[in-house]
């Protein structure tokens, strides 16, 4: 049995295990799929002892995701582009590093019915996950502008994707929301257990009304944000179709062989509906 698993630092709230050991189950792999709590200083130790342990492979979320960049042996174009891994498959003791980010939220984008080729797009915040976002909204053919209280960290993350920066005052945002058909939100105000929300929601109104908003946050299942648009009758979908596809294209990695995608898809979200 092929053993797999996700680290990160906290890591008991992941659904990882969850999703993959359905998804392993469907594709009757022989694998299992566990949790490590690891500290983000020990990166490099945890990856020498999963290929000595004889790991598989194993996903990785905060704190880790940018310190195995440099400690793979061999990174692939999206994870060397994003400057992240969360995905690290090992073969014949070799590690290779990938990221399925960028990927699992196209993919779920384009499922929810918010496709965004040659659409507008309001991307909020610019952190780790936003690079992820912006780099599949601009290379799907968006135009896209990202909006950060820290405007210089915007400024960086829009030069190396081709996007445009802007503040995150009310105002801005408003004037950006009116000719938006899509918002995204990559920051994570109003995620469970996180103190903080959004001030003013009042940028929404401003939304035209075919317009959609995605948010990358799963718990709680409906934001803030969320719950606003769907009271102003716009289309909305919550972060759990790109976990769960960044998942299947992990697992893809792990087995090094396509699987049946609308399979995985389907027994991970019977495994999650199973948890309310």
């Amino acid at each position: 049995m092929k053993k797999l698993c996700v680290i990160g630092d906290p890591i008991d709230h992941s659904l990882s295990p969850v999703i993959q050991n359905a998804m392993i189950a469907a594709a009757g792999l022989d694998f299992a799929y566990g949790a490590c709590r690891v500290a983000g200083a020990e990166t490099a130790r945890w990856l020498a002892r999963a290929k000595a342990e004889g790991y598989g492979g194993f996903n990785a979320t905060m704190p880790h995701k940018e310190n195995l960049v440099p400690l793979v042996d061999e990174l692939d174009r999206e994870a060397r582009q994003l400057g992240a891994v969360n995905t690290v498959a090992i073969r014949g003791g070799v590690a290779y590093g990938y990221n399925t980010d960028g990927r699992g939220f196209l993919r779920a984008l384009v499922e929810a019915g918010m496709g965004p080729a040659g659409k507008d797009v309001l991307v909020l915040g610019a952190g780790g996950a936003a690079r992820a976002v912006v780099h599949k909204l601009v290379e799907a053919g968006a135009e896209t502008v990202v909006a950060n209280r820290t405007v210089e960290r915007a400024e960086k993350l829009c030069a190396e994707f081709g996007a445009t920066a802007c503040d995150f005052s009310a105002q801005t945002l408003s004037e950006y929301a009116a000719k938006s058909d899509l918002v995204v939100n990559c920051t994570n105000l109003g995620m469970t257990g996180v103190a903080g929300q959004f001030e003013d929601l009042s940028f929404l109104e401003c939304l035209p009304a075919h317009a959609g908003v995605y948010d990358l946050i799963y718990s709680p299942r409906k934001t803030a944000l969320l719950e606003r648009a769907e009271r102003l009758g716009l289309q909305n979908s919550n972060g759990l179709g790109m976990l769960i596809w960044q998942g299947v294209f992990a697992l893809e990695h792990f087995a090094d062989e396509t699987l049946d995608e609308a399979a995985l898809g389907a027994a991970a979200r019977a495994a999650l509906e199973g948890l309310e």
